[in-house]
């Protein structure tokens, strides 16, 4: 018999696996974790320690506001990803190209990186400015990617009881790039000075579409999570904000008032990073669960080494 608080971890870990991985969770778990064949990556590998964080609830937050501000970018997002009327539909998809391209059979990860590429090719159209977009557009791949990935990045380093060092750090921007080649980014960064150099390369081309705000309010204001669920959800919501760098908050208008402006500051420092920071330990609790896959022992996976 479970003790209420194993019991307790026991609920967290399935309400987790059911909202990211959806109603297939325990296939796309076995052919994820359990699946026979080797591996492109070690579970010691910096891409490994990172994207199998639970730093990464908030990292995915601050990767979804800060991918928002490129409006080519959202123009398709808006128009094609159903993140409103399917917004955990398109969290399941994403996560499960997250951990099959990390953690799965390499097989595994070739079929989803080939989903993924067939589907980039229907993603066109022409955004409220007038511009054309499209999905495979290399240039807007390359912003998806980094986007992302930087968000892990700081999301790890902030929460995890032991970052990555400078090496390391370079060696996961490496690791990060295999995938996104796969996906169509022409040249991947290969470091983390030279991650900072793409994103800052950037920088003219943001600002903050209808699109963003509505990103904003969608994830900010009405997330689309039960009540109860919601104050766990806005934990981790408030350290993704605090980690976003101070042009995208401003661009986002991620402000207080003017008359309490003065707060700010340490509002972000002494209450949204420590909030994040419980966020992220309940979340890496509940993903401790002996019931959560990727704790068997038993796991078929073979490693590179």
């Amino acid at each position: 018999m479970r003790s209420p608080i194993s019991a307790l971890q026991h609920r967290l870990s399935l309400a987790l696996r059911d909202r990211v991985a959806g109603p297939d969770a325990e296939r796309r778990a076995h052919a994820i974790w359990l699946a026979p064949g080797p591996r492109r990556f070690a579970p010691d590998d910096p891409i490994a320690r990172v994207q199998g964080h639970a730093a990464m609830y908030a990292g995915g937050i601050r990767a979804l506001l800060l991918q928002s501000l490129h409006p080519l970018a959202m123009a398709g997002v808006g128009e094609h990803s159903g993140y409103r009327g399917d917004p955990w539909g398109r969290l399941q998809r994403t996560s499960e190209f997250i951990a099959m391209t990390t953690f799965g059979p390499e097989e595994g990860a070739a079929r989803v990186l080939e989903r993924i590429n067939r589907v980039h090719t229907t993603v066109v159209g022409t955004a409220s400015d007038g511009r054309p977009y499209s999905a495979t557009d290399p240039h807007l791949l390359t912003w998806v990617h980094i986007a992302e990935i930087e968000s892990f990045l700081t999301a790890y380093q902030r929460y995890a009881r032991t970052p990555l060092t400078l090496e390391e750090a370079d060696r996961y921007v490496e690791q990060t790039a295999w995938a996104a080649g796969e996906l169509g980014v022409p040249d991947p960064p290969l470091t983390v000075m030279g991650l900072y150099e793409q994103l800052g390369s950037f920088e003219p081309e943001l600002a903050a579409s209808d699109g963003a705000r509505d990103v904003v309010r969608f994830l900010l204001t009405e997330p689309p999570l039960p009540t109860a669920a919601r104050p766990g959800f806005w934990l981790l919501a408030a350290g993704a904000v605090e980690m976003l760098p101070q042009k995208a908050r401003d661009l986002l208008d991620l402000h207080l008032p003017v008359w309490a402006r003065q707060l700010e500051r340490p509002l972000l420092r002494y209450v949204a990073r420590p909030a994040g920071g419980l966020g992220t330990a309940a979340v890496g609790w509940a993903l401790g669960s002996p019931d959560d896959p990727r704790n068997d022992p038993e796991s078929s996976a073979t490693y590179p080494g």
